[in-house]
């Protein structure tokens, strides 16, 4: 489903990623760790298309996506979870869920919706709320149903559990269990194997922008 070969990628003039090649087959959990500053973050943006590789290549689903912008990874159905969240605060929970619906013009929008409530009824019950009323943790299933609306096919999910309080982590975890099930793609980052140990097919460590593959895990057996 995802495939990069030798990317590279600077911001400012400083090279942050440095020949990366990972490999993300369909319906897999592939884990990227690696400590803060290592380059988790701008390989899962540069992914995304937020940020430019300087070379390289990214193919999704046999699709050379190099070069085109962000909202054409939403067009191939890839979801993004950025560490931060990014909610719009003065916007209900349910308006910043259908964001990327809005944006990219997703087919069967209120179907896809329906499908989120129903993985994560706790959303739902709190969905006319402001998202600036919303405990950290909440937040982060908010940014993952937004994150669902697009990426059906493909999930990039960005330090999901960090900031968040024990409870909220095994429902995440949960979510992650049951949408592994149903046949998703997803590339999970984290800072250690605390939360994904179990749960991920894969490994990838990545040090001062440089990944290096680490071996399948109990997971996959």
């Amino acid at each position: 489903m995802l495939k990069l070969s030798n990317i590279s990628a600077s911001i400012q003039g400083t090279q942050i990623l440095r020949d990366v090649n990972l490999h993300l087959p369909k319906g897999k959990m592939i884990g990227l760790i690696g400590r803060n500053g290592a380059g988790k973050t701008t390989l899962m943006r540069t992914i995304m298309g937020v940020l430019p590789c300087s070379t390289g290549q990214i193919m999704i689903d046999g699709q050379d996506m190099t070069k085109l912008a962000a909202h054409e990874r939403a067009k191939a159905k890839v979801g993004f979870m950025p560490e931060d969240r990014r909610l719009i605060p003065t916007l209900t929970v349910e308006e910043n869920i259908l964001i990327p619906a809005w944006a990219n013009n997703i087919p069967e929008a209120d179907a896809k919706l329906a499908w989120v409530y129903e993985l994560m009824p706790e959303v739902e019950g709190f969905s006319e709320r402001k998202a600036l009323q919303l405990s950290g943790g909440q937040q982060k299933l908010v940014a993952l149903a937004r994150a669902l609306m697009s990426g059906t096919h493909i999930l990039l999910l960005d330090e999901p559990f960090e900031g968040v309080a024990p409870a909220l982590s095994r429902r995440l975890l949960t979510v992650l269990q049951t949408l592994k099930e149903e046949g998703l793609s997803v590339l999970l980052s984290e800072s250690d194997y605390t939360h994904s140990a179990d749960l991920v097919d894969q490994v990838y460590i990545i040090e001062r922008g440089e990944v290096r593959e680490e071996g399948v895990t109990q997971a996959a057996e």
